[in-house]
């Protein structure tokens, strides 16, 4: 079996965790999931298997869309609601809608954040939250990520409480880390914040709409029913697809350079296929002027 499956993953399970019953319930090993999500988040979670983990950087690298509530009023150590508080707020507050959009609108675009200390990201060969866990802090590296959307979905004209939250939509690239996002709010509004839930609705083409959650694949695979397993093509359909040329052929079938194609002055990479099935993806050369050349070649497929 090589392909994608969509999973819902439910919340107080690690990515790990998912990878792991999925194993026993398709009896094979080669899995992989495309981007870790928290614990208490729930959501798309797109798995590789067989053959196809050798896409899984593709999904990874692609971009997301959440949906969040944050709380105005208290910061935590973690940054969402599963931390003890470091910092409160219990004055009553009020914004307008006016005020919150703008907060918003403030951190639409490339902006910069610094990874929570209760995070993966690894810092002198170490995960952050292994320092955290030993109630030591660490300089950690600041990074630029894109924020396409941020759309407030809670509907009222004022926000009034001593504890203020409101609903969010949030598009964005990878490494974007909605918990800090959430503080960030809350810095432009004036108050300590934190992100009180998350839901991710979409990774790179998949959505909520793909999705079994890991009963419904036990039911399927009983069943002997592979429906759900969807081909690579579709995770990599955001890319431009063409068909080998015949004079081609033999370059693309050895990895050779090419002249650069005109779809990629617009697009990141495009996939070279045969009769619909995707062979090889080529990307801007980064030396060779005018030319392009082999990022992943999977004849397997």
């Amino acid at each position: 079996m090589n392909g994608i499956i969509a999973l819902w993953k439910e919340r107080g399970m690690t990515s790990h965790d998912c990878v792991f019953k999925l194993r026993k319930i398709l009896k094979m090993k080669k899995i992989g999931h495309t981007g870790t999500l928290d614990p208490g988040v729930e959501g798309v979670l797109p798995i590789c298997i067989g053959q196809a983990t050798r896409i899984a950087e593709f999904l990874t690298d692609a971009g997301k869309t959440y949906e969040a509530v944050v709380s105005i009023g208290r910061t935590t150590t973690t940054e969402d609601a599963e931390g003890e508080t470091v910092l409160e707020d219990a004055t009553p507050k009020s914004f307008t809608r006016a005020e919150i959009v703008a907060a918003l609108k403030s951190l639409t675009g490339e902006i910069q954040q610094t990874p929570p200390m209760f995070s993966a990201v690894k810092v002198n060969g170490k995960k952050l939250y292994q320092y955290a866990r030993a109630g030591q802090t660490v300089e950690r590296p600041t990074r630029t990520v894109t924020i396409y959307e941020l759309e407030l979905l809670s509907t009222e004209d004022v926000f009034d409480g001593e504890e203020v939250t409101f609903s969010i939509r949030i598009k964005c690239s990878k490494g974007t880390y909605i918990r800090t996002l959430a503080v960030q709010i809350g810095e432009a509004l004036g108050y300590p914040a934190h992100m009180q839930e998350l839901v991710r609705t979409s990774s790179g083409t998949f959505t909520k709409e793909h999705c079994l959650t890991l009963a419904e694949i036990a039911e399927k695979v009983e069943a002997a029913d592979t429906s759900f397993i969807l081909p690579v093509e579709y995770a990599l359909s955001h890319y431009p697809y063409l068909e080998i040329p015949d004079e081609l052929r033999k370059q693309i079938f050895n990895g050779q350079p090419l002249p650069i194609h005109p779809l990629l002055e617009e697009n990141e990479k495009i996939v070279f296929g045969v009769e619909g099935k995707a062979f090889a993806i080529y990307k801007v050369h980064p030396e060779k002027q005018g030319m392009m050349k082999l990022d992943k070649m999977f004849p397997e497929l």
